[in-house]
């Protein structure tokens, strides 16, 4: 059997580049998709992690166009044969109460964090569907689930995520396609990095583990869903996220 094809939009951001790795520790043939404003760094994220010896593809594409995440998705499984998993990664913040919101705001996470699921889903769902295999997990957020002050946009469009997931996961069990969500709490990334130092602890005292999470954390999780031994498991929402929020 030829390796599995990954696709992990936002491949090079923080949890994503923890995805893309465990995913290629599994076997997997890995593309890493970028913005296309991003292809520089993406070419130095490759570079440095071919000099560790972890050799992936990187496909810049703006996932919040059809157009342009069909192109990618035929243009992988042209070369490779097919593509097998999809990890839904790619999101954007646009903070602010919905008072002051204005549609720009509002119109970019949800193009970006709920339009792209169906974008890069949508052309490779009848490939999977033929091949009697797929893997689509979408990385969602504690926040879709519990609301967050000042994130109407973005809690709108994460909590959409798994309403995809579980519609989707319906449509496609018998084929042995298995769709997802994770949905990570608070991970130790630069963005949360940048956080100042009593706002960070103040976030922390609020989870009940204590401590932020890893990105490999959010990573192992999508590895357990992704792999051909789950067969069983779909339209589930695993949340990461310490404790903060029990559903």
């Amino acid at each position: 059997m030829s390796k599995r094809v990954a696709l992990v939009t936002g491949g090079i951001g923080g949890i994503g580049s923890a995805i893309c790795e465990a995913l290629l520790a599994q076997g997997r043939t890995v593309v890493a998709n970028c913005h296309p404003s991003e292809e520089q760094d993406a070419v130095k994220w490759q570079a440095a992690h071919k000099e560790k010896g972890m050799d992936m593809e990187i496909f810049p594409a703006d996932v919040s166009s059809f157009e342009d995440a069909s192109a990618m998705v035929e243009d992988i499984i042209k070369r490779h044969g097919s593509l097998d998993i999809i990890v839904n990664c790619a999101g954007i913040t646009r903070d602010k109460t919905l008072k002051k919101m204005d549609v720009g705001s509002w119109t970019a996470v949800i193009s970006v964090n709920l339009n792209s699921v169906f974008n890069v889903t949508r052309p490779a769902i009848d490939g999977m569907l033929n091949n009697g295999f797929g893997r689509i997990v979408n990385i969602s957020s504690v926040n879709g689930q519990k609301g967050q002050f000042g994130q109407t946009n973005y809690s709108a469009a994460k909590a959409g995520m798994h309403g995809f997931t579980m519609a989707l996961a319906q449509e496609t069990a018998r084929k042995n396609v298995m769709v997802n969500t994770v949905s990570p709490g608070y991970i130790e990334t630069a963005m949360t990095a940048a956080v100042p130092e009593d706002i960070r602890n103040a976030i922390i005292a609020t989870i009940p583990a204590a401590r932020m999470g890893q990105p490999k954390e959010i990573a192992d999780a999508v590895a357990f869903l992704s792999s051909d031994d789950n067969t069983y498991i779909t339209g589930a929402n695993l949340p990461v996220n310490g404790g903060l929020y029990m559903g």
